[in-house]
């Protein structure tokens, strides 16, 4: 990212340690936590939540060992949205689409090679709606609210609709949209935003299920796999068998896919598995 992408404060990160920061950053086996931090502000989308998410995007994207992102909060609300507080809201800052610091973090989200998971332990609404969207993987309490609620405050979900639109039906988006109604986290699924509505004492299973899981696939495998899902979409037919022929012939003949192979007809797990060290 860009200095112009970034919000106009200096993030407020740290590893492990400064429970004041905005983002926390905790790694465990594989696994990197950030957690917005801002739980008496309803964790807004403020200039610091922005760029703590996205210093510590770059560094899970940078770290080998690092193998799965999940996004999490403190407090009852997941994210609240666009700060409505501040003068000009970090949200819709910048002049154009490339300076705008949410847009960026969207899109730090869609291209970070490790599959990103939003552990969604409280409402969303508005923006926050648009960042549990973006996530690869998403497991939300099936308590917790979710609204469009963009049209209540006189502005409509522009930003976020590019992310959530692909994910509803018709339907569902004009009436969560046009009525700004919250529904349940259970409803959020149905629809098609969140991949699973759990109870708040089993959210933490879910979630680690889901990590543990994606982890068995190979790095590089996981990174080509999302960028298909963002392209293959969005182009031809004709020129996603051309792009999609050529990804394939890539990476059967990759290190990872020799090893991936060599594993399999060795009726083992390949290098990367967790269970690597021991039995399948």
């Amino acid at each position: 990212m860009t200095e112009s992408n970034k919000a106009k404060q200096q993030p407020d990160v740290q590893h492990n340690s400064d429970q004041g920061s905005a983002v926390l950053v905790s790694t465990s086996g594989g696994r990197m936590t950030l957690t917005m931090n801002r739980a008496d502000e309803r964790n807004v989308l403020s200039a610091d939540i922005i760029n703590g998410l996205q210093d510590g995007l770059t560094a899970a994207g940078n770290d080998d060992t690092v193998r799965v992102v999940v996004i999490t909060n403190t407090g009852s609300v997941f994210c609240a949205g666009a700060d409505l507080k501040a003068q000009t809201p970090a949200i819709v800052d910048g002049d154009a689409p490339a300076d705008n610091p949410f847009v960026a973090l969207l899109d730090s989200i869609r291209r970070c090679p490790k599959p990103v998971v939003a552990r969604v332990n409280g409402h969303a609404t508005g923006g926050g709606v648009g960042l549990v969207a973006v996530c690869d993987l998403s497991v939300i309490r099936e308590d917790a609210l979710v609204g469009f609620t963009e049209v209540r405050v006189g502005v409509a979900p522009a930003i976020i609709s590019v992310v959530c639109l692909p994910k509803m039906t018709v339907a569902d988006a004009s009436e969560l949209m046009l009525t700004g109604e919250r529904v349940s986290g259970s409803r959020a699924a149905d629809v098609g935003l969140v991949n699973y509505a759990e109870p708040h004492e089993r959210m933490d299973e879910r979630v680690d299920t889901l990590c543990l899981t994606v982890s068995k696939g190979g790095p590089k495998a996981l990174a080509a796999t999302k960028a298909l899902l963002q392209t293959v979409p969005s182009i031809s037919q004709q020129e996603a068998f051309a792009q999609m022929a050529a990804l394939s012939a890539s990476l059967f003949v990759s290190e990872e896919a020799t090893e991936g192979i060599a594993a399999f007809r060795q009726r083992r797990p390949p290098a990367w598995h967790p269970d690597a060290a021991g039995p399948d």
